[in-house]
This record gives structure tokens, C-alpha cells and sequence, in this order.
């Protein structure tokens, strides 16, 4: 059964009364709001990479004839096979791809797998109706690219019926990932993210090594004695896993603003409430993005000292730049020199990108590769 955020007059325990704010969403029929409107080819396992890349290239011309759909986007990972068929492997994989499979930002979605992998098709909770198939049933590659574009075309009228309408900012997930801790700009981005709790919104905090040692800061202000034992028990996983070394770890807290924490998620666990909430997941930015977005963010905030403008298709991410060296180092990669920002021109800029405005990412076209879901355990 999906899961389903809390209701939006419900405001996060601390929050005070804000004006309110407005983006231009897609409300989906099941009531789930997204901030772009995309066909989505996903693969099950890492053989099946070459025939959604070619799906997605060769139905590329067919949206374009479509105003309302942003684009089919293919996305594939190197993982799938030579893997345990349970254990926390399959397990985060499938529950990274479910999230995808359901996100708001997706119209509709094709999967492709093989046949023969440790990751069947059939394991995968999928929305009833998605599309599934294997290129060993199908006859080999040039048959189910054939019909991967046949499946496209049909899915791409109902999805151009998409339409933005007003949507109040309670309804918008903003994820956080960084290339590090960050500068002294986290304090801008802190403060957008507190805006967008008053709003009702939600903000995802991530990156647990990259907060270690300084997760006292975000224990102290959890909502009830569970959810601060629940981020105790992630850091103790760390600890037994690859003890963190990080270099300010309190810049990376800083990130997440000052609102009461709500909740402690695993990776890609659905998000279901409002306010500011933690994810574990590694500090690498498009692991832990990829690992937020199959939680349900819409929006991505990357923070960056020295990175190339990235993304992570089907959700917009604005690529900041964490001190004015690196925003004069790439001004075209990056959409924010955070030292220069305020809390409340980066959460307008938000809700601007939320409502169709273009990335930096997005206009060089990134986001595809960067999808990389969280690999634990042996590779056989």
C-alpha cells in the first residue's frame, strides 16, 4: 500500500504561523504532488541498462511533440545480479526502485529487466498497471527497444493531460545532499529550510557520516525520546560499518536549519511526515540524493565547493555553490552563490524551480547518471 503524508493542515511540532506561500504543482489523481512531469524507464538490474538508455533515446523526438511531459528519463544502475537474493542488498535496491516507481513526478513509468537476475521483476512493488518486461521473453535487444518505444508512445498522450495549478508550499519535499559540510552558506540554506517548515513543508536532512559527531545537535531537538533513539541507532550502524571521520560536522547539521526533528527514516523509507526529518544515508551526494528522492523529495538542494552542475532526474536539483570562490570558479554550472544568499531569496528560488523554472542541471541535461542507489553487501 503507498504511503501517504500527513495531512497539510497538521503543522510539525514548534512551527510557527508563516503567510502563506504558493508553487505551481501537478497534482496526480491519488492526491500526490510532483514538480516535473516525466515518463520513467527503470531497470531492475544492470544488464538491462543498454535497452532503457535506448528506449528513452529513440522515444526522445515522440515527447518533444508533447508540451506537458518533461521527457523520458531512463534511469540504470550497475546492480541487480551477482548478488544475494536477500540481506540488505536486494532489499534497499528494491525498496530504492518502489520509491521511483511511485513518485509524484513520474506520469507513468516502464520497467525492464532481463530475466534471469537475483532481482526479479516479480519481487518489486510496483503501481498496479506498470508496464514490465524482460529482453530474454521478449527475444533480445532490438525487440524490446521496439517495443520499450511502442509502450512509450502509448503512455505519452494520457501524461501530456499533466497540468500545473497552484499548490501551497506544505506540499513540497525539499532533500538535502552536499559534496561536503559545506560553508559558512549552510546558514542561508538552514534558514530556507526553516521557512519551508513553517510553510508545513518538509525538509530531508541526510548524510550520517557527514553529521557525525555532531548529531547531539539534531538529538536535542527530536520530537519524542523514539525518534532521537531511532538517529542513535543509525550512528551505532555507522560506527560498526565504517566509523566516519568528517571534517565539520556541525556545518552539515547547519544545513538542516533549526526546526524540531519529526522523524529518523532508513534509506529511501517513504517520507511521510511534515517538518524537518533525517534519512541515513552515505555522505556521496548522488547516493544519498537518489536515496531521498525514493523517499518522496521533489526538490534537491546540492551544496558544492568545487562540483559540476549535477542532478537527479525526475526531480529538479539546484546545484549551490557553498562559497563565492566556487560559484566564480562555474557560474554556469551552479544556480546559487550561497555566501551572497538569503534564507528567503533561496526559499523563493525553491518554490520557482518547483513550479517548472530550469536548473542549472537541467539545462546541460544531468541527472540521468546520477542515479545510484546504496550498495551493501557482497557482490558475487
Amino acid at each position: 500500500m503507498e504511503a501517504r503524508r500527513a495531512d497539510a493542515t497538521a503543522a510539525p511540532a514548534g512551527a510557527e504561523p508563516a503567510d502563506g506561500a504558493f508553487f505551481q504543482g501537478i497534482v496526480r489523481p491519488d492526491g500526490r504532488v510532483g514538480t516535473r512531469n516525466h515518463l520513467g524507464i527503470l531497470t531492475s538490474v544492470n544488464c538491462s541498462a543498454t535497452v532503457a538508455k535506448m528506449i528513452a533515446s529513440r522515444s526522445a523526438a515522440l515527447a518533444e511533440e508533447f508540451p506537458n511531459v518533461d521527457g523520458v528519463v531512463a534511469l540504470t544502475h550497475d546492480t541487480g545480479c551477482g548478488m544475494a537474493a536477500d540481506g540488505d542488498g536486494i532489499r534497499l535496491l528494491r525498496r530504492t526502485l518502489n520509491g521511483y516507481a511511485r513518485h509524484p513526478n513520474f506520469a507513468a513509468l516502464l520497467v525492464v529487466g532481463l530475466g534471469c537476475e537475483v532481482a526479479q521483476l516479480t519481487g518489486f512493488d510496483l503501481p498496479e498497471g506498470t508496464p514490465t518486461m524482460t529482453i530474454q521473453e521478449l527475444g533480445g535487444t532490438a525487440a524490446t527497444v521496439r517495443r520499450g518505444v511502442e509502450l512509450i508512445r502509448d503512455l505519452l498522450p494520457e501524461a501530456d493531460r499533466a497540468e500545473r495549478v497552484p499548490v501551497p508550499a506544505s506540499e513540497l519535499v525539499l532533500g538535502l545532499a552536499g559534496t561536503g559540510t559545506g560553508g559558512p552558506g549552510n546558514a542561508a540554506l538552514g534558514a530556507a529550510a526553516d521557512l519551508l517548515v513553517r510553510h508545513g513543508g518538509t525538509v530531508i536532512l541526510a548524510g550520517t557520516p557527514q553529521v557525525y559527531g555532531a548529531e547531539h545537535l539534531l538529538a536535542r531537538r527530536a520530537v519524542s525520546p523514539e525518534v532521537a533513539g531511532r538517529l542513535a541507532e543509525r550512528v551505532r550502524w555507522w560506527e560498526g560499518y565504517a566509523r566516519p571521520a568528517p571534517d565539520a560536522p556541525e556545518r552539515a547539521v547547519a544545513r538542516g536549519g533549526t526546526s524540531p526533528l519529526t522523524a529518523v527514516h532508513e534509506y529511501a523509507e517513504p517520507v511521510t511526515e511534515r517538518g524537518l526529518v533525517f534519512m541515513d544515508t552515505p555522505g556521496r551526494a548522488e547516493v544519498s540524493a537518489t536515496g531521498q528522492v525514493a523517499g518522496g523529495a521533489t526538490v534537491m538542494c546540492f551544496t558544492t565547493g568545487d562540483g559540476p552542475a549535477g542532478g537527479c532526474r525526475p526531480v529538479p536539483g539546484l546545484n549551490l555553490a557553498a562559497t563565492g570562490e566556487a560559484y566564480r570558479a562555474m557560474p554556469e554550472d551552479l544556480d546559487l552563490d550561497l555566501s551572497r544568499a538569503s534564507g528567503e531569496g533561496l526559499f523563493r528560488l525553491v518554490l520557482e524551480v518547483a513550479s517548472g523554472r530550469r536548473t542549472a542541471g537541467e539545462e546541460f541535461g544531468a541527472g540521468d547518471g546520477d542515479f545510484a542507489p546504496w550498495q551493501t553487501g557482497a557482490v558475487m
